[in-house]
């Protein structure tokens, strides 16, 4: 036997389980772990750069139109668990029927009046100050909170126009909403009755 074919003294031989062989395993560029947090946020921002939503538009020109009627979230807060959910499954929907074959048109919105957002100004700065004022700080307001929702459903990847989206706080709006209501009642359809209203007595309002 060879010198080099000895085992050495005081040491046992060799697990032949232990060695390690080479494995001819296929290279990928995918990573080893997700890191959703970190590559998410550049996911969407590539979608925005690249208008993947405007390309799906017009790769559907001329098909059917689905249209889905918003109903908007409240310009009030921070998306939050109800916001995200009402907006995922709308998203869901746009898409299927996107893929569908459909011309699938989303244009976001926002519900800019009511109660939530004149109790964050009461709150804020008092119930006792001039109605102009709190219509500014108001309308100051719904700006803010829809710039944080925006980010916010942008982020959860939901596609649509949002460099359009409506307010009903805009001048226009407004003014086709006074439009609409003179028409409804040149038509007999606004009338007084009678009927119970639930009334706030802290804002004095129903």
């Amino acid at each position: 036997m060879a010198d080099a074919d000895k085992p050495s003294k005081g040491k046992p031989p060799a697990d032949p389980a232990s060695k390690k062989y080479p494995l001819n395993l296929p290279d990928t560029p995918f990573p080893m772990r997700g890191d959703l947090p970190k590559r998410e946020p550049g996911w969407v921002a590539d979608w925005e750069k690249r208008d993947v939503y405007g390309a799906i538009r017009a790769a559907r020109k001329g098909a059917p139109k689905f249209i889905l009627h918003d109903g908007p979230p409240y310009a009030n807060s921070e998306i939050h668990l109800g916001t995200a959910v009402n907006k995922i499954l709308k998203d869901i929907v746009v898409k299927t029927r996107s893929m569908a074959g459909f011309d699938a048109v989303y244009v976001p919105g926002w519900d800019c009046h009511g109660m939530p957002i004149e109790i964050h100004i009461e709150k804020k700065f008092g119930k006792h100050l001039p109605r102009a004022e709190v219509q500014a700080k108001a309308r100051a307001h719904a700006t803010e909170q829809i710039a944080l929702q925006m980010a916010g459903f942008k982020r959860l990847g939901v596609l649509g126009d949002w460099a359009n989206p409506y307010r009903t706080m805009t001048f226009k709006a407004e003014a086709d909403e006074i439009r609409t209501l003179g028409r409804m009642m040149e038509r007999g359809f606004v009338y007084r009755g009678l009927k119970p209203v639930n009334w706030c007595f802290d804002c004095n309002s129903a």
